[in-house]
């Protein structure tokens, strides 16, 4: 075996394990009750960073949140998360997944948490009615930076739907096409 291979087999195995360690027991099939535990945590954190992201709420239909997603990779890379879709009022309407694999210049592993807000109708019904929904087809996604969330307002909201990314840690660098697959499970 080169020396190469054997140093690309070290590392996948590294990132494997580093996977399965940073990975919270939630991101392995969770309950219903842990799931919902965690994205009441990650809503708290994240409104308490981003006031912006509590008026947001306010108008949303919907808000999917996924409080810890993994991804790992070295030249190809997965990400896999779990979460809740809460409606108004805070109630969970079902339990989802994402999934993403990506090929590229890419290595590292990183642990994130993001949310998706539900601005209309259409949208929800999309998600709701797809048997798993891939982003970048559907409903328009519009990604929330600092900037972009300093200006929305009720009156500049035209998207369908908003992400907003937080709680980031770990080390993730690279380049690459990304697929990222949402779909509803039984917890």
């Amino acid at each position: 075996m080169s020396n190469g291979i054997r140093v690309f087999t070290t590392f996948c195995a590294a990132v494997i394990a580093l996977v399965m360690i940073l990975a919270p027991a939630a991101a392995l099939a969770a309950s219903a009750r842990e799931i919902d535990a965690e994205v009441d945590s990650a809503l708290r954190d994240l409104y308490g960073a981003n006031s912006q992201a509590k008026e947001l709420a306010n108008a949303a239909k919907a808000i999917l949140v996924f409080p810890n997603v993994v991804k790992a990779g070295f030249i190809g890379g997965v990400q896999f998360g779990e979460g809740a879709l809460r409606g108004r009022g805070g109630r969970t309407l079902g339990y989802y997944n994402t999934t993403a694999g990506s090929y590229g210049l890419q290595a590292g592993v990183q642990k994130f948490a993001y949310a998706l807000f539900f601005m209309t109708d259409s949208a929800l019904n999309y998600l709701n009615d797809s048997n798993g929904w891939e982003i970048g087809s559907g409903p328009s996604v519009v990604i929330v930076d600092s900037g972009l969330a300093k200006s929305l307002s009720t009156t500049t909201l035209q998207k369908d739907v908003y992400a907003f990314f937080f709680d980031q840690s770990g080390l993730f660098a690279g380049m690459g096409l990304q697929g990222t697959k949402i779909t509803k499970i039984d917890p």
